[in-house]
């Protein structure tokens, strides 16, 4: 009796163990997290979910996977995309968004030459304070597809993002 009350406990750590692990990094919490951690570096206050464009983003999504192109979607909010293989997780996704800081010079407001910096202008834009991301497994080539969709929408021309 005692040996399967055991079993039966460690099948149960091992799927919540599991459990854990596939949905690690991709929660609306982990999502804020490291949108609100690049924010504090540069002095912006957090986001806040918002369900309403996290649906706008999951419906975005699900018409993306069947191709996991990188396309935008035009719609009313603000907008980073990004792809990856393996186990790429949302926090990845906004961990690449973010590492284009090293090409925005603030002062003159530009990103160095053959670079792109407006995926890292859209996360830290002060005026973009509600967040809502999506991330779905892309049935052509097993890859992720991670969009995050920001409201209001930021980057425009000749405004600092903070």
């Amino acid at each position: 009796m005692g040996s399967s009350k055991l079993s039966f406990a460690l099948i149960c750590f091992i799927t919540l163990a599991k459990f854990h692990i596939t949905h690690a990094q991709n929660s609306q919490q982990d999502y804020l997290d490291a949108h609100n951690a690049a924010r504090a570096q540069v002095g912006v206050g957090n986001m806040v979910w918002n369900a309403t464009v996290a649906a706008y983003a999951q419906n975005y999504a699900n018409q993306r996977i069947g191709d996991c192109n990188l396309v935008h979607s035009g719609g009313p909010y603000g907008e980073n995309l990004a792809e990856g293989s393996g186990t790429f997780t949302g926090t990845a996704a906004v961990n690449l968004w973010v590492a284009e800081k090293t090409y925005y010079d603030y002062t003159t407001n530009t990103c160095a030459s053959g670079h792109v910096c407006g995926h890292y202008t859209q996360v830290v834009w002060r005026n973009s304070v509600q967040l809502g991301c999506a991330r779905v497994q892309c049935t052509n080539n097993g890859w992720w597809f991670v969009i995050c969709s920001y409201y209001p929408r930021g980057n425009y021309i000749g405004q600092s993002p903070y």
